[in-house]
């Protein structure tokens, strides 16, 4: 059957879906049916409407610099990962699928709202994106049905294993069990097993890999570049020792291991700053900001060229190179290992601190934070309240069929965790109006 067919460098088992079904057009590929049903997904076309680091409207009105929301992101990662994926000897389409879907969990306000919903969860299973995205693929996002119910998308079970960033459940961490990364609810087992199947223990497939490091490159370089254009990033600060300390002690424990010597982190900013391509002076000019996109694309191509380079030296040549004949040098699911050196990791981490420490953690995003905790808080305490009352009908409908409390408290999660950053206020407003009257 078309479409059913492996592909080089993947098993029959890849290419099959929870519930079979027929090609409707004959000539493409499984993994490219995948890619085009999550583009044409509700849950990524939302992603537009979810804030990634700087919010829309408050950037520096000197110039034009729209920045980016969760969908540009997922965009953008699926550029890198595609590119880096089929490099190494993976399916293209395949990879681009798990980063365009990587985010699709995300509730309104990013973080935030994830740690405000996981709270609000904490007694059906709690909240995590990765694990709401898992659900969303498998249940949530309508467009296949079988005599149980909705499967969701219906990918194939390669898709879903490159989509699965923590395989493990809730507790489940390999090496932190009180880590509060999983990618899978209890309750969406049945499919994660199937998923898995064969899978070697807690290890992420190669596919996954490569999305994990296209999302870490796309996000650390462009959430700098949205902070230069948003004016919140002087990169001039970042030779002033005082400002370079702080930088540093955001990373350790939170981007790179606790211990790491800052003296490393140190070395990894001056050979970024030693570069010249480096955005020194920006001030939002036209050929500054023409100079940043250089160095955003610059940066981009030194972090996935380091780790092609080292995984290919790992685990063998380029496809199709010498010594090997068509397919030789496939590196797919769980033939081989991402490798990225140790300086390269370092230089992406400096970047995520930077933003972190000159975007994320400025004095009225902490005000903006707090009162996204309440909307998400008081919205799920609206909704338990009066639901079905504000759900929408898909969710009206599950609500009315859940068989206890626990599942009843799950559909709201679902439901809040569909919402953009915009319709999360909207309803939070209606409910909580209606409240008081």
């Amino acid at each position: 059957m078309a479409g059913t067919e492996p592909l080089p460098g993947y098993d029959p088992a890849s290419v099959e879906r929870w519930a079979p079904e027929p090609d409707k057009r004959p000539g493409r590929t499984a993994f490219q049916r995948d890619r085009a049903r999550i583009l044409h997904s509700a849950a990524l076309r939302r992603l537009a409407g979810k804030t990634q680091v700087v919010t829309p409207g408050t950037v520096n009105q000197a110039w034009d610099a729209s920045p980016r929301t969760r969908l540009t992101h997922s965009l953008e990662c699926a550029q890198v990962g595609r590119e880096l994926g089929a490099a190494l000897g993976c399916d293209a389409d395949l990879v681009e699928a798990a980063c365009l879907s990587h985010d699709l969990g995300h509730p309104p306000f990013g973080h935030n709202g994830e740690s405000a919903l996981n709270e609000f969860a904490h007694d059906c299973g709690g909240f995590e994106g990765n694990a709401q995205s898992l659900r969303l693929l498998t249940r949530i996002e309508p467009k296949r049905f079988t005599s149980e119910g909705s499967v969701g998308l219906n990918l194939t079970r390669a898709a879903l294993d490159a989509a699965t960033k923590y395989p493990w459940p809730r507790g489940g961490h390999p090496t932190d069990p009180a880590s509060r990364k999983f990618g899978v609810y209890e309750d969406d087992r049945p499919v994660f097993d199937w998923v898995r199947k064969e899978a070697p223990g807690t290890r992420a497939c190669f596919e996954a890999q490569v999305m994990d490091w296209s999302d870490d490159v796309a996000y650390s370089v462009h959430d700098v570049e949205d902070g230069l254009h948003a004016g919140h990033i002087d990169p001039d600060c970042l030779h002033a020792e005082p400002e370079r300390q702080e930088i540093f002690a955001v990373a350790v424990g939170r981007y790179v291991p606790a211990g790491t010597d800052p003296a490393e982190l140190a070395a990894a900013l001056d050979r970024l700053q030693d570069q010249q391509w480096w955005p020194h002076g920006y001030d939002g000019t036209a050929v500054a900001q023409a100079r940043l996109k250089d160095a955003t694309s610059q940066l981009i191509g030194r972090f996935c060229l380091a780790a092609e380079g080292a995984t290919r030296a790992a685990w063998g040549p380029r496809p199709g190179g010498a010594g090997g004949g068509a397919g030789h040098g496939r590196l797919t699911r769980y033939a081989a290992e991402l490798v990225v050196p140790h300086e390269t990791r370092l230089e992406c981490a400096v970047l995520k601190a930077v933003a972190d420490r000159y975007v994320m953690q400025r004095a009225e995003q902490e005000r903006v934070r707090a009162d996204q905790r309440v909307v998400v808080a008081e919205l799920a305490e609206a909704l338990t309240a009066r639901a079905p009352d504000g759900l929408d009908p898909q969710f009206r409908t599950l609500f009315e069929q859940a068989g206890d409390d626990r599942a009843r408290k799950r559909v709201i999660v679902d439901q809040i965790a569909s919402l953009t950053d915009t319709s999360a206020r909207s309803l939070h407003d209606r409910l909580t109006r209606q409240g008081r009257h």
